[in-house]
């Protein structure tokens, strides 16, 4: 499928969705938070879809909200598009976990966790995975200071 037969096939799911090609092969799509996780569980499971391959899941810090974005391919199909979500919660971030649609999700989001303070709903293991359990702040969010190479430099 092209980009805007992609488009042209998901529009109609939900009226808040926004689309753009960013300069980029893929077609994007941002999703608001409330409506993630059943557009994710669409993109895999309709017949004309079938994105079953989270290849790439990252966090992110925009300055004014923090989101996520993944990158989803069909192995069948052979079409690829990116989803975006964001929060302007930045005390209190959480988006629903995809886990449960992709597996591979399960580790990704325990590291953004890690990174960037985002919590996801129903991901069944939110513990620590890179930093030591008494780490304080989040190292990728744009306002995080670093007081130990503040000290030596």
């Amino acid at each position: 499928m092209t980009n805007n037969e992609l488009q042209k096939g998901i529009e109609p799911w939900f009226s808040d969705l926004e689309f753009t090609e960013e300069g980029t092969q893929f077609l994007t799509l941002t999703v608001p938070k409330e409506n993630l996780h059943e557009l994710m569980q669409k993109l895999r499971n309709e017949p004309d879809m079938q994105f079953d391959y989270l290849f790439c899941e990252t966090g992110m810090d925009w300055g004014t909200s923090l989101g996520v974005i993944y990158h989803l391919r069909s192995t069948l199909y052979g079409h690829e598009m990116v989803v975006k979500v964001h929060t302007t919660d930045r005390e209190n971030a959480h988006i629903d976990t995809v886990c449960d649609i992709w597996r591979t999700a399960e580790l990704h989001e325990r590291e953004i966790h890690d990174l960037f303070g985002i919590e996801f709903t129903n991901h069944p293991n939110m513990k620590v995975l890179i930093l030591p359990e008494n780490w304080e702040g989040y190292p990728l969010r744009k306002d995080y200071v670093d007081e130990i190479n503040m000290i030596i430099r």
